[in-house]
């Protein structure tokens, strides 16, 4: 991302979902949620979305959130890259926005917990995290 920028990282993202069906649902992590975020925001078919540790507003694309489009959003409470740079604010307005939306807040600070390559893996919130999402996708 230093390399390239997080504008291409993005970009690349919605490149390589250029080839996807219509009717899916995006799911980004961190870095990913932009362009999960802009696909599901902007492409016509999506069935609905899932961020994790991360959102954006909504004015951050080119329209405004389908109102319909059933989306989860997954960090930790505390987590400084999530609470500090906004993206609560944004998860938080994204819910009040639409009628199927879900914020799920967990207890701690760690970004990438659900992660369990790294020391801030949580395994009890990523086991609901995983509950949560699977009840989504029913």
């Amino acid at each position: 991302m230093k390399e390239i920028g997080f504008e291409e990282v993005t970009a690349r993202g919605v490149r390589a979902a250029s080839e996807l069906l219509r009717d899916v649902v995006y799911a980004g992590f961190s870095l990913g949620v932009p362009a999960a975020q802009q696909l599901a925001q902007t492409r016509e078919g999506a069935r609905g979305a899932l961020f994790f540790h991360a959102c954006l507003p909504t004015s951050a694309f080119e329209s405004q959130w389908p109102a319909d489009l059933p989306v989860q959003i997954h960090a930790m409470s505390a987590d400084p890259f999530f609470v500090k740079d906004g993206d609560i604010n944004a998860a938080r307005e994204l819910v009040a926005s639409a009628n199927h939306a879900e914020l799920f807040l967990y207890e701690g600070k760690e970004h990438l917990f659900t992660d369990s390559s790294l020391p801030s893996y949580d395994a009890d919130a990523t086991k609901l995290v995983i509950k949560r999402v699977l009840d989504f996708l029913e």
